[in-house]
């Protein structure tokens, strides 16, 4: 196959599709939309027999316990899929809405509308859930969606595709609205995102290595964030079982995703009280702990920190404690060491909740909450097709809103400018 020519084929039939979706009556888009959480449901069995023969290639392969983690489809995963995909089919349109509507001293109106990008690549490595989740966020907002994911998940993609395909056609939408690379090669990925004239923007999603490439190579606009070095800050007023029921959740609860708690702060005057209860936790789930010298003083099993271990996203059971003075050097240390993902306080002071949510420069800042919500369908979102860490046009969890922009349309009654 030669890759060139058929990516030109498959970003030609994206752009034409576009226009079609972009078109498009809700009525149609929910159809399709319902159309594909039924066939999901329907096929589950088959869908986790297929991934099932993902995970053995992988595992021959050894692939690592993230990625294996990220790759696995349940009964569970299958069923929040096709839950998820109703909840985007239940969200208002975003496409049309005319906003900010002024009328100005000539006598015109002036506003906005809420438009589809275009269409979007998504690039993203195990996360099978990801065809899904994608291919009804594009359709909702109006977006045809070029796919492309990773070698390991290619038969839980193709059989999650099959069923993207049916559903459209039962919608009466253009099938080439959703196209699936069909392909491994990683030529094809250099193809996809210099494609321009095709492609109005990328989203990435997968490891510092996949981002890395894209940064140095792409020529199409991208929503990215590189990793996740996500904080959970123990503040002087923290309540102590608060402290390690949120730790807990937001280290254990899974350690290959990107809202995993990768480094915890604690202020020097409450470590005697809450680093032992935590730590303790930790030791009991298999969490190997790296901390600064106070930190040993209060947990001997630590193991010593390095300056990498506190800018480092794991993915493992593996997290950086640091003591430190209080707010102002927990938002320093944040600012410095973090990705501007997701970081969360625990306090009972309201002021100091207050600052750390306005000086913390992340995408996601949180009180008294684990950093897993840090999600799209958690938001209310319906499901996301990624995070953002960028700071222009979308932030933190990408749902409908993210994947359109804005028009500025003008009302008049034949008015000209004098």
């Amino acid at each position: 196959m030669d890759i060139q020519q058929y990516m030109i084929s498959v970003g030609s039939q994206a752009r034409e599709a576009s226009r079609h979706i972009a078109r498009a009556g809700i009525n149609a888009k929910n159809a399709a939309l319902f159309a594909l959480a039924r066939a999901i449901r329907r096929d589950s069995g088959a869908l986790l027999a297929t991934n099932q023969e993902d995970i053995a290639a992988a595992r021959v392969a050894g692939l690592e316990p993230a990625m294996l983690d990220r790759l696995t489809l349940t009964e569970k995963s299958v069923a929040a899929m096709a839950d998820g995909i109703e909840q985007i089919a239940a969200l208002p349109d975003p496409v049309g809405e005319i906003t900010d509507l002024k009328l100005r001293p000539s006598g015109i109106q002036v506003g906005r509308m809420r438009v589809p990008l275009g269409v979007v690549g998504i690039i993203y490595e195990a996360r099978p859930g990801v065809t899904a989740d994608a291919a009804a966020l594009c359709l909702k907002s109006g977006n045809a969606a070029i796919l492309r994911g990773g070698s390991e998940a290619i038969r839980s993609n193709r059989a999650i595709a099959t069923l993207v395909h049916e559903s459209l056609v039962t919608a009466g939408l253009p099938p080439h609205a959703v196209q699936v690379i069909d392909n491994t090669d990683r030529a094809a990925v250099g193809c996809l995102i210099t494609m321009r004239e095709y492609v109005d923007v990328i989203v990435p999603r997968g490891g510092k290595g996949l981002i890395a490439r894209l940064l140095a190579e792409a020529r199409v606009p991208m929503i990215q964030h590189l990793d996740g070095n996500c904080h959970v800050y123990l503040d002087d007023d923290a309540e102590p079982e608060m402290s390690v029921r949120i730790v807990e959740n937001a280290k254990t609860q899974r350690y290959g995703t990107c809202n995993t708690a990768e480094s915890l702060l604690v202020a020097r005057s409450r470590a005697d009280d809450l680093l032992p209860p935590v730590a303790a936790m930790l030791r009991e789930r298999g969490v190997e702990i790296r901390g600064c010298a106070e930190t040993r003083k209060w947990v001997k099993e630590a193991l010593p920190a390095s300056e990498e271990d506190y800018a480092s996203e794991f993915l493992a059971p593996i997290i950086s404690v640091k003591v430190l003075d209080g707010i102002d050097e927990a938002i320093a240390h944040i600012n410095r060491y973090g990705s501007h993902h997701t970081d969360t306080i625990v306090t009972g002071n309201y002021t100091k909740a207050l600052r750390f949510l306005r000086e913390v420069d992340s995408a996601s800042v949180m009180v008294n909450a684990s950093t897993r919500f840090a999600d799209g369908f958690e938001y209310g979102l319906g499901a996301e097709i990624g995070i953002s860490t960028d700071k222009i046009h979308a932030r933190g969890p990408v749902g409908l809103e993210g994947l359109t922009s804005q028009k500025w349309v003008v009302l008049g009654t034949g008015q000209v400018r004098g």
